[in-house]
């Protein structure tokens, strides 16, 4: 799975330890498997809805942790959905789109959407991030410093500039933390490490 999109305030739960979830995906074969990667990820609460009538609806109760919608739900755009439940106060909202389309990501950025992840994937690898070698346990000093800024929802530019890095030296270390975590999708980065208490 492919981040392609992660503007500033990225949406990821603060902390990963115990959070509940709403996912808005009418595929039951992918509502399941987000559905496991979340309760992984130490989710105790995930609620499913299957249409942006229904999301809208549960939504009322209040902002959860994280918000999750496919794009092309059978009543309505997820992403346009995505854009009213921000302005709701619900901070945390990934995108899901089979279409990789740049029209269709402009289209997802222009509605207020700060994630976007495509789920066409190589067959036999799930939503699941796959385990590194060496793990959470192996990332340096400064490489944890960058994945706080990713966390934080800062490009690689921005985040250089902090660290007194250039861009390109901030894509070589998430480079080497994509082999040790074993993904090299952003948010699955960021989800490991928060779920290990490594940043926050």
């Amino acid at each position: 799975m492919t981040a392609l999109v992660e503007r500033p305030g990225m949406a990821v739960p603060s902390r990963l330890g115990r959070f509940a979830a709403l996912v808005a995906v009418a595929d039951p074969a992918v509502r399941e498997s987000v559905t496991r990667t979340l309760r992984m990820l130490g989710a105790v609460n995930v609620e499913h809805a299957t249409s942006v009538a229904q999301a809208r609806a549960m939504a009322r109760t209040g902002p959860r942790a994280l918000f999750i919608a496919d794009a092309g739900l059978p009543d309505g755009s997820g992403a346009q959905l995505v854009s009213e439940l921000r302005s709701a106060g619900w901070n945390r909202c990934v995108v899901l789109s089979s279409n990789a389309d740049p029209f269709a990501v402009r289209g997802a950025v222009a509605a207020g959407v700060r994630c976007y992840l495509v789920t066409t994937r190589p067959e036999g690898v799930g939503f699941e991030g796959r385990g590194g070698e060496n793990g959470v346990d192996s990332l340096s000093e400064r490489e944890v410093e960058v994945l706080q800024h990713v966390a934080d929802g800062r490009s690689n530019k921005d985040t250089g500039a902090l660290l007194g890095l250039s861009a390109l030296t901030v894509k070589s270390h998430l480079a080497r933390i994509a082999r040790k975590l074993g993904t090299g999708d952003r948010a699955e980065m960021v989800a490991i490490t928060l779920r290990a208490g490594v940043i926050q």
